[in-house]
């Protein structure tokens, strides 16, 4: 799976160390950034650009990380289309993807550590939704949403 990943300065060490487990579990993965920790910058900004990954068909999924995983769970949210998941366990991890086919996991770096970290990411990555119809007709009632607030 093509897996695009994206932090603010916060989240930075658990990006760099995602990007490397994911390798070796055979993803591809593009790094979308930041690329230090020293200087600060908006976990919006690196939100966005996760999204637009994942809406242009650059990245099947993504994993958004910044310090809490709050903010870039808001602000991935904001972009329609996306359904994005703050989880910070295994069960949140694959049900919401199997439930409510997320395609952005959130992850707070001040939350989780990293062998934690590992496991929500490839838990993640190997769920798939379950095409229920109770999950497609909640899927649907979301689009609406979207629709109706533009």
């Amino acid at each position: 799976m093509k897996i695009a990943l994206a932090s603010d300065h916060a989240g930075f060490h658990l990006k760099e160390a995602l990007l490397a487990h994911l390798k070796t579990l055979g993803h591809t993965t593009a790094d979308l950034g930041t690329d230090s920790p020293d200087r600060p910058v908006d976990y919006p900004d690196f939100a966005a650009k996760a999204g637009a990954a994942v809406l242009s068909g650059a990245a099947e999924r993504a994993i958004v990380v910044c310090g809490s995983g709050v903010g870039a769970c808001v602000a991935a949210n904001k972009l329609r289309g996306i359904r994005a998941g703050l989880c910070h366990d295994n069960y949140s991890a694959h049900q919401a993807v199997e439930h409510d086919d997320i395609n952005i996991l959130c992850l707070g770096a001040r939350i989780v550590g990293t062998a934690l970290a590992f496991e929500i990411a490839a838990t993640f990555a190997a769920a798939e939704f379950s095409q229920a119809e109770r999950h497609k007709k909640r899927l649907a009632k979301i689009a609406e949403l979207e629709k109706e607030n533009k």
